[in-house]
């Protein structure tokens, strides 16, 4: 099946999930990664049995703290 992660096509097997998709694409500290799939959030306790779709679209967020002086 093909998917979109971050604008870019790629091919992944069928029953593919969340958590292998973290794996597979080697995601910089996956313990910080938010997912999204269609612009929808996936709880971190679901990456295990969120199964991705033919023509998905996953975007990997990271959300960084920060403040004005």
């Amino acid at each position: 099946m093909i998917i979109s992660i971050a604008g870019e096509k790629k091919e992944y097997a069928e029953g593919t999930t969340v958590k292998d998709l973290i794996e597979k694409e080697n995601v910089d500290n996956p313990e910080y990664v938010t997912v999204t799939v269609n612009d929808e959030f996936v709880d971190r306790e679901a990456f295990p049995t969120t199964t991705l779709k033919a023509a998905d679209e996953v975007e990997f967020l990271y959300f960084m703290g920060g403040g004005a002086r």
